[in-house]
């Protein structure tokens, strides 16, 4: 018997639904992450399935583990997967330690990109970690030359704290201060 995943709130937008994954999201997962188009600033080179089957296995895990997590994000209209999206404790090696700050990080399918969704889809997480981390400051780590989640982040209330080194690459921290800090 397999156990019980942990429950994952769903969050609608005038665009979007953000919901827990299923496994049958898992092939367009790996597609969209062996995409160099969204890769490009995330790591910088397509993931194999297996790199992309490890990523896809986090996102239940910290739902369980965590009680926060990623969410898939699936356009209204045509219900097709675009992307996905959340808050995650990786207790990355960075200089700025971001241990026990809840990191937002979104990713969205080439088809996907700008439109808009990533900017819909992130205010409403944010609002969700408001309510869920009310006296938390959440953080995001941002490729210095990716310049369409930098305003994603800006727009959402981030702002630039720091700039560092990430395995190697040049890497922004933006911090997001809880709402009455």
């Amino acid at each position: 018997m397999l156990p019980h995943p942990a429950k994952v709130p769903i969050l609608e937008t005038e665009r979007l639904k953000l919901r827990g994954h299923r496994l049958d999201d898992f092939a367009h997962c790996a597609a969209m992450w062996a995409d160099p188009n969204v890769t490009r600033y995330i790591g910088g080179k397509p993931l194999s399935e297996e790199e992309s089957w490890t990523k896809f296995l986090r996102y239940f895990g910290h739902w369980s583990l965590m009680g926060f997590g990623y969410w898939a994000i699936e356009e209204k209209v045509t219900g097709n997967f675009i992307g996905e999206l959340g808050f995650a404790d990786y207790k990355r090696d960075i200089d700025l330690p971001l241990k026990g700050v809840p990191e937002i990080g979104w990713v969205l399918a080439s088809q996907a990109h700008g439109k808009g969704y990533a900017t819909e889809a992130v205010r409403a997480v944010v609002a969700w970690g408001d309510a869920h981390f009310p006296a938390a400051r959440t953080a995001c780590i941002i490729a210095p030359d990716n310049i369409a989640s930098i305003r994603v982040a800006q727009r959402c209330g981030y702002r630039e704290l720091q700039r560092t080194n990430y395995k190697g690459k040049p890497t922004l921290i933006f911090v997001r201060d809880a709402p009455g800090s």
